[in-house]
């Protein structure tokens, strides 16, 4: 169910403030999520991807207050607003997304909220928002600052470029950006040093690991393995050390610190 009204607490997790189901995953800080849909239909749309701690256990915790940061955006990847590749592209040919949870998060519970904004009609955006509860593990002590911190409802207003948006207008047949709404995505730090950028290139792992596809014939004594990644699939970003080539009439894009798209 889609949410117009920014108002309402529906536009925290799509369930009215309730609480949570008591169904949690576990995930590493660092580690790649990988989210399904069962279905989506509108091309035109932007992912954006929020954390919030919970105090204790996320089954008592409705997400209410300033606590959510976001990891990830992604709205018009390429081409015109009115015409170009989106986001929701990749999501409607694949049905799924994969973003990476940030290495230097503290370890704790939190609840993860994927959202879909749809901006498919003119002046009438979509949202589709849904919160899932998670374990994170791992050595990370940062933890977002205030100004990094919204609330739902409360993060949007209504009036921004981005939301009061009309796709057929003169200027989106123009514009080659897109402002995503919200705050900036989360940079890993806070109370801990800013990730290290890595001094040397990773080196290619022995094994494709998912959505990875090798083109090469047998490989000499001395040739490295061949790697190729399939259009929308992860191509780099900060800690990670998948292949790197993107299939033929795509290049690697980079959305932010953690995650890079061939596109």
């Amino acid at each position: 169910m889609y949410i117009k009204d920014l108002s309402t607490v529906n536009i925290r997790c799509n369930n009215k403030g309730t609480l949570g189901t008591g169904v949690s995953g576990t995930i590493a800080a660092g580690a790649k999520l990988k989210t399904h849909w069962k279905q989506w239909t509108h091309r035109p749309t932007s992912l954006l991807v929020y954390m919030a701690k919970c105090p204790g256990s996320c089954d008592s915790f409705d997400g209410a207050g300033k606590v959510w940061f976001k990891i990830f955006e992604q709205g018009l990847i390429s081409g015109t607003e009115n015409a170009g590749i989106w986001a929701g592209d990749a999501i409607l040919d694949t049905l799924y997304a994969t973003v990476t949870i940030p290495a230097t998060l503290a370890a704790g519970n939190y609840l993860i909220r994927h959202e879909l904004i749809a901006v498919h009609q003119a002046n009438n955006p979509q949202f589709y928002p849904e919160c899932a509860q998670f374990t994170v593990t791992g050595s990370g002590t940062a933890s977002p600052p205030s100004s990094a911190l919204v609330s739902f409802p409360g993060a949007y207003t209504g009036t921004e470029p981005g939301i009061a948006f009309n796709i057929d207008s003169p200027e989106a047949m123009k514009a080659t950006t897109y402002p995503i709404p919200g705050p900036a995505v989360w940079d890993g730090t806070g109370n801990a040093p800013a990730p290290a950028s890595s001094a040397a290139p990773t080196a290619q792992p022995a094994t494709p690991t998912t959505l990875i596809t090798s083109t090469a014939a047998a490989p000499t004594a001395s040739a490295a393995p061949i790697c190729e990644v399939a259009k929308y699939a992860q191509c780099g970003g900060m800690t990670y050390s998948g292949c790197t080539n993107c299939a033929s009439g795509s290049t690697c894009k980079a959305n932010g610190d953690y995650y890079s798209q061939c596109v």
